[in-house]
């Protein structure tokens, strides 16, 4: 008897989603965990894996049709005879998750590593080379890197190393994946042009984008604040560390020690990490610093999050931003990633703005904006220097925080990005 297997609800309140690319066709063999179909949702991309061993016989939906949760996806002719955890045992297999824990959505699927999904231990580029000019060279590359692009199915020895030596690290795979997409037209199919205008569908994230701004200016009452601070302290500590963050494959810049002087700042203002239960006529006080920060990604902007940022370090914390920016470039983002954000952040000043009036991320309480930094005159000790100025603009949603309590959070923030060395000596 013929299956049908409907899009399933992935959490996080999605209600639809749209098809980007087919894995399978009419009359293909699949087992359980196999990946299907592609899905923009509008948070994350997702693979949508079998839930059965079996033979394809319908598809529903072209590629840009929009599904809704709980439409068909595929019919499928289950196998008889045998079990659906054949295959499982085989390299990583993708499950499909039909429990959440403790409320917490999971993004439709868990990766699962086979027995030989565990990395190799390997000298770096003792195995790939490449042919250049008649002459082969070794290929360096991390592990990580080498795992990835095996998952990938992406030859190691395409793609260019950013590191000074020329290895090829995870951000790299991420980054040459993405650029194949683009060049191949998968990320943006063709549009019609009629006369002096070009039509563009709405993505599901940017239907999300607007769908939030305006649900943000219409829910939170929107207060604005600027600010500079002098930062020629905070940049001689990251001339100082810099190479020694690259040399472990991080960069060093100005964001995490922002994310840190946050998350310590609103230990002491907590108004700005709580967010107005208007339902039950009471405040929610977040009690975990979870920072998310917004990244201008190829498809729009999207805001992944960095948990109790409170309790990593500065090495973590640049990590974990470089991290979720590569995956945010190669749209490998999960909802997991998304989640829980608690107070956000949004760097606008790497692009060239100065100021602006940063739209709350819904329900916080407020967004911190970072402009460019200029080299300006100061008053140091009576004279005038040169001095490094971050302009700061945080905006707060009036009804929770005060003008006093706001000026007192982003004069705290001042104070540990004007002396970084404080962030290290609180507790």
């Amino acid at each position: 008897m013929s299956y049908t297997f409907n899009f399933p609800d992935l959490g996080e309140g999605l209600e639809e989603g749209t098809i980007l690319e087919w894995y399978v066709k009419e009359g293909d063999r699949v087992k359980m965990g196999d990946s299907i179909v592609q899905m923009e949702t509008d948070k994350v991309v997702a693979d949508i894996p079998s839930p059965k061993n079996g033979t394809i016989t319908a598809c529903h939906g072209s590629v840009g049709d929009v599904i809704h949760v709980g439409a068909p996806l595929v019919e499928i002719e289950p196998e008889e005879g045998r079990s659906e955890q054949e295959g499982s045992d085989k390299t990583p297999a993708t499950l499909p998750v039909s429990e959440t824990e403790e409320g917490t959505a999971v993004v439709g699927t868990m990766e699962l590593a086979g027995s030989d999904g565990v990395l190799a231990a390997s000298d770096e580029g003792s195995s790939e080379t490449a042919d250049i000019g008649g002459e082969s060279r070794k290929v360096l590359a991390t592990p990580v890197a080498r795992a990835l692009a095996k998952e990938m199915g992406i030859d190691i020895r395409d793609v260019r190393g950013s590191d000074p030596s020329g290895r090829v690290k995870k951000e790299d795979i991420l980054n040459f994946r993405y650029k194949a997409e683009t060049a191949t037209g998968k990320t943006e199919a063709a549009q019609p042009t009629t006369g002096d205008v070009t039509y563009l569908p709405l993505t599901q994230i940017r239907k999300t984008i607007a769908r939030n701004m305006m649900h943000s200016k219409h829910n939170a009452v929107h207060m604005s604040v600027f600010e500079e601070v002098e930062i020629t302290g905070l940049m001689q500590v990251i001339a100082r560390y810099k190479q020694k963050f690259a040399e472990r494959e991080v960069k060093l810049t100005y964001l995490p020690f922002i994310v840190k002087a946050v998350a310590q700042a609103l230990k002491h203002h907590p108004q700005l990490n709580s967010q107005i239960d208007s339902e039950n006529n009471r405040m929610i006080v977040r009690n975990r610093y979870h920072i998310a920060i917004a990244v201008d990604a190829p498809d729009g902007l999207v805001v992944p999050v960095i948990r109790d940022a409170d309790r990593l370090s500065v090495f973590k914390v640049a990590e974990q931003i470089a991290d979720l920016a590569a995956k945010a470039r190669a749209r490998r983002l999960t909802l997991e990633d998304m989640k829980e954000g608690s107070f956000s952040i949004t760097s606008f000043g790497s692009i060239g703005g100065i100021y602006a009036t940063p739209v709350i991320n819904y329900p916080q309480a407020g967004i911190l904006g970072i402009g460019r930094i200029l080299k300006t005159p100061i008053v140091r000790e009576d004279e005038i220097v040169i001095g490094n100025v971050m302009p700061l603009s945080l905006t707060v949603d009036h009804r929770i925080v005060d003008g006093g309590e706001t000026t007192r959070f982003l004069k705290r923030v001042m104070d540990y990005l004007a002396d970084p060395v404080s962030l290290i000596m609180e507790v």
